[in-house]
């Protein structure tokens, strides 16, 4: 019966959006070869429910719409804040993204191939890409000095929600061909 318990409370801590009772029990049944029903699951549930409302639990586990969820007690939400507020300074330069918009584009690329399109020296902001791991070592270039070669990391797709540097924006999608320099004289 633990047993039992102990994977309904991983289930739900495992699904993003929550689950429903009859999901939960669906589960169990084709996973753990069981015949069980849907208030045998509500009665775990409940068991699980009261040991997160317990006050040495950061979690409670609620329902919304019929599925439930853990979430994290209000009284920890003032320091959830934070580090929300901690984690959006860490946002990209415009530097940052210059290079970041350069490797997309030209992967795999070194370092001087960036600064050289870019004009300036680009140490700080390919650090900071591989930090927040957007782009990655891919190998060594084979020419002199075996530089290293950087493209984007699987982070940077899921991040734009993009399959592969295929689906990003052609320059023929991004520039428009009315803008011109200067006055048109005709």
């Amino acid at each position: 019966m633990k047993d039992i318990l102990l994977n309904i409370e991983a289930l739900i801590f495992a699904s993003e959006e929550g689950l429903s009772a009859n999901d939960i029990k669906h589960i169990l049944q084709d996973e753990l070869l069981i015949n069980i029903n849907k208030d045998e699951v509500l009665k775990f549930i409940d068991q699980i429910k009261s040991k997160y409302d317990s006050e040495d639990q950061v979690f409670s586990l609620k329902t919304f719409n019929n599925k439930y969820v853990f979430l994290t007690k209000e009284s920890y939400h003032d320091v959830i804040n934070q580090m929300q507020a901690h984690r959006d300074r860490k946002k990209l330069s415009q530097s940052g993204l210059e290079t970041l918009a350069i490797i997309a584009y030209r992967q795999p690329i070194t370092k001087l191939e960036v600064e050289q399109i870019r004009g300036v020296n680009c140490d700080y902001s390919i650090q900071r890409l591989l930090e927040k791991d957007l782009i990655k070592i891919v190998g060594k270039a084979e020419t002199i000095g075996k530089p290293l070669l950087y493209a984007t990391s699987e982070t940077f797709m899921n991040h734009f929600g993009i399959n592969s540097v295929k689906d990003l924006p052609q320059l023929k999608d991004i520039i428009n061909e009315e803008n011109s320099i200067g006055e048109i004289i005709e």
